[in-house]
């Protein structure tokens, strides 16, 4: 299979990550796959028509264990989640991801709103750095941002960057999405492989690897 797209560090293909399978020939997974928890965003901003679609394998988190079954129990890996739905057999730590200061999401009868995620440490080879504490503050790039990337659920690379730093080798994203742990990996100098099985999420990845060759960092 060719690439959609590839560079000194990053190779991209647009591919159901379960049948291509380059990106199990790496030495760290960092991902955000889907939840399994049906997420539609019901944000009305416009142009960005897609942030009403549903995301592919969201309704459970049968795609989620396919892939770490692939992955395996040994080597490092770090998975995006949510309390909603079980998190992964295995997990070894939760990693909470402090969105404050943002839009509060979540059920609104309720006085407190959700401005955190969950990632879950997996895996026991790969690791490195120094112990810090369990939550990292990252503030996501709100709805109105004209420079949010037009995905429903980007992560910024000042995240992405912070968990790679505290691995080893080669990253891979099967789930690349809005390209994030591509442009972190490659930002701090390492190889990375991602697969997006949206083409329109391979060409907003391929642009802002392009982009961002010139002015690497952002969102």
């Amino acid at each position: 299979m060719n690439p959609y797209y590839q560079d000194e560090f990053i190779t991209l293909y647009h591919a159901d990550c379960l049948e291509a399978k380059q990106w199990l020939d790496t030495n760290v997974l960092v991902t955000d796959p889907p939840y399994g928890m049906s997420y539609k965003s019901n944000m009305d901003r416009g142009s960005r028509t897609n942030w009403h679609e549903k995301i592919n394998g969201d309704k459970n988190t049968n795609l989620r264990e396919a892939v770490l079954n692939l992955w395996g129990k040994e080597k490092a890996a770090l998975v995006f989640g949510t309390w909603k739905v079980e998190k992964p057999a295995n997990t070894k730590q939760t990693v909470i991801w402090d969105k404050t200061p943002c839009g509060f999401m979540g059920d609104l009868s309720i006085p407190f709103g959700s401005a955190h995620e969950e990632i879950y440490c997996l895996g026991k080879i790969g690791w490195t750095g120094i112990r810090e504490a369990s939550i990292i503050k990252a503030q996501m790039l709100m709805s109105a941002n004209k420079n949010r990337p037009n995905h429903p659920t980007p992560k910024p690379i000042g995240l992405m960057e912070k968990l790679i730093s505290k691995t080893l080798g080669i990253v891979a994203d099967p789930f690349a999405g809005s390209g994030a742990t591509l442009i972190a990996a490659r930002n701090l100098g390492r190889k990375a492989i991602g697969v997006e099985i949206e083409e329109k999420y391979c060409e907003l990845i391929a642009n802002r690897l392009a982009q961002d060759s010139f002015n690497f960092g952002g969102m």
